[in-house]
């Protein structure tokens, strides 16, 4: 199971120049970035990345890097997820031949209009989990949601598209459009904010930004066209917005259960928390080196660092979150007496007790002698 995403970094500087490039940046910024894309396995360790220009198409990075490791790997059967914006038809073409499959999501708004109406249609589902014997159809409209709230329903189809033959797959859940509905409530009570406290600061909304359900007249108090602008909650947005509460979709060319390919693409999360981790926690960016092959090092210095983090996240049972994790091993210092050893000045916790337990050794006597110390060098190097 392999999972591929893109994301970028930006740089402290404004010119472009070999793989630093002005292109779309997910964070908004005015500055030159760099792509990278990145695979994951199925226990949520980095496998590969790769480094590309900032105005590079994302969707052109999957197939080097998937070739690559099927000469680094030599898997032989494998399945791809990848979120909808890595998912043209090429890229889903590829990964349909060779013993390779694709999971990816889609998005139900952006179906064709049969589709959507089949999709978003409150008759015709099935409840996943339930057995063959007692399988019957619902109409999600009537469903008691307190007793469903945990529930999934689901409702598929194959579909030809671009002469490629695949299954897509539609989710109900109460408890996505809860939580949908929740976030939404917030966004417009931002935008009701800023409504009324400064207005002038509306700018243009992406697709997820709370300033979208802010809609703009200019008229005067007779209703006549005119300079003067007035601000309201566009309620028709909101309507159609909530159509598609609660609802998931899903393309795949694999014939497994459906509760198992949702469940497989439910760990997508694990590769967006791996970039998350790289930007924050590691402080991936901004970059400050200049040439191509520091800025590769830079990255594949990252690159290591998640690896070893996530390994050891996994050897201590993820019981820890990374931030606590990374501050409790930067405070795990030693004071060195000169021909006895090293005195711990760190403070003996649950996370040091877990992560000696782990790799199994200790370094929280009273006196590490020297001795003591280089054999946990030498162990580290095996």
């Amino acid at each position: 199971m392999l999972y591929y995403d893109c994301t970028n970094y930006f740089f402290e500087i404004e010119q472009e120049e070999g793989l630093k490039q002005y292109g779309y940046s997910k964070e908004h910024r005015p500055n030159p970035i760099v792509q990278m894309g990145l695979f994951m396995d199925g226990d949520g360790l980095p496998l590969a990345f790769s480094i590309q220009e900032g105005n590079t198409n994302e969707q052109t990075t999957l197939k080097p890097l998937e070739k690559k490791i099927f000469k680094d790997f030599e898997f032989s059967k494998f399945v791809v997820c990848t979120d909808a914006g890595l998912s043209s038809a090429a890229n889903r073409k590829f990964n349909d031949i060779g013993g390779r499959a694709f999971i990816t999501t889609q998005s139900v708004k952006k179906l064709k209009k049969f589709l959507k109406e089949w999709a978003l249609a409150p008759n015709g589902w099935l409840l996943s989990g339930e057995p063959s014997k007692d399988k019957k159809l619902y109409d999600i409209s009537k469903i008691d949601e307190s007793k469903h709230k945990e529930s999934t329903f689901y409702k598929e189809q194959w579909i030809n598209e671009d002469k490629l033959e695949q299954r897509l797959i539609v989710t109900y859940s109460v408890k996505y459009k809860d939580y949908q509905r929740r976030i939404r409530d917030g966004q417009i009570c931002r935008a009701e904010k800023l409504i009324e406290t400064k207005p002038t600061a509306l700018k243009k909304a992406n697709q997820n930004d709370y300033k979208r359900f802010i809609g703009k007249v200019s008229a005067t108090d007779e209703g006549e066209v005119a300079e003067n602008d007035f601000y309201f909650i566009d309620k028709q947005a909101i309507v159609s917005e909530e159509a598609f509460d609660g609802f998931y979709a899903v393309c795949t060319n694999l014939e497994d259960d459906v509760a198992a390919i949702v469940a497989v693409n439910h760990r997508r999360w694990e590769i967006e928390e791996c970039f998350r981790i790289m930007k924050h926690e590691l402080k991936a960016r901004p970059v400050y080196v200049k040439r191509d092959e520091r800025i590769k090092a830079h990255f594949m210095t990252c690159f290591i660092s998640l690896l070893i983090y996530r390994v050891l996240e996994k050897r201590l049972g993820e019981k820890f979150t990374c931030p606590h994790i990374l501050e409790e091993l930067r405070d795990m210092n030693y004071l060195e007496v000169p021909g006895e050893g090293y005195i711990p000045t760190y403070t003996r916790t649950d996370f040091t007790d877990a992560l000696h337990d782990a790799i199994g050794f200790r370094t929280d006597y009273q006196i590490m002698t020297q001795s003591e110390m280089k054999k946990i060098f030498r162990a580290t190097k095996k």
